[in-house]
């Protein structure tokens, strides 16, 4: 079910699913009630039980909403998400996952935050627009796991798209395998983290190359794993921020 996943922080958990956990998206053409019952078994896994995971509808763009635990049936538009205590998911198929864990003062609980980096979020400052409302929320020591995403040695891009996105983020510059233009998202994730000051704590590999994960380029009929931030401390009240 778990790709990886680890205790980050004492009681504070966070984890990427494989193909094994099954499809959790509902956009993919599935039926709703085989997701919902795999995301269930998900969150029993997690030792959450009905509580479940909050789920958004990615669109590829950069817009950060805080997941509040008064409306945990609504899935906002979104492509990151950030609570004080809400269990958070990000599901991805070649997309780069991000799980970002920070610390409050006075032992007021962790922020969480999860992040749907593509090649057009990514281009639009995603990853830093959600250390930002983290930080707006109290939150320092940030720290990051990068989830399975396809490398650069897969990700062929046309010569225009890879000058386009290199020319805001350098280091997501690359050339294929194959010789041909490519862009190398996970490390682009990197450089916009450290310039954030983020540390990245663990890096997973390549959707592409690893069967056991879902990868779009690969099938184009697939479905989607998951990035997942929890914690099993009792969930702080959500800050408006």
């Amino acid at each position: 079910m778990f790709s990886w996943r680890s205790e980050v922080r004492p009681g504070v958990w966070v984890a990427f699913t494989n193909a094994a956990a099954g499809n959790l998206a509902l956009h993919v053409g599935d039926d709703p009630e085989a997701v919902r019952r795999r995301r269930g078994r998900l969150a029993d896994a997690a030792g959450l039980g009905s509580s479940g995971f909050r789920f958004m509808n990615q669109v590829h763009g950069n817009t950060v909403v805080l997941a509040e635990n008064d409306a945990p049936e609504e899935a906002p538009t979104a492509d990151a998400l950030v609570s004080t205590g809400e269990p958070l998911a990000v599901m991805v198929a070649d997309c780069v996952p991000v799980v970002l864990v920070g610390d409050r003062a006075h032992g007021a609980g962790p922020v969480l935050a999860v992040v749907h980096a593509g090649r057009p979020g990514l281009a639009a400052g995603v990853v830093p627009a959600a250390a930002a409302r983290m930080r707006a929320l109290g939150a320092t020591g940030l720290s990051a796991w990068i989830g399975p995403s396809i490398c650069g040695r897969c990700y062929e891009v046309p010569e225009g798209m890879r000058a386009d996105v290199a020319a805001i983020v350098p280091d997501a510059w690359c050339t294929t395998a194959q010789g041909t233009p490519g862009l190398d998202l996970p490390a682009g994730v990197r450089s916009q983290l450290s310039d954030e000051g983020v540390t990245v704590e663990y890096s997973g590999g390549c959707t592409r190359e690893d069967e056991d994960l879902y990868s779009y380029r690969r099938n184009q009929h697939t479905g989607r794993f998951a990035g997942l931030a929890w914690t099993t401390a009792p969930a702080a009240a959500a800050v408006a921020g």
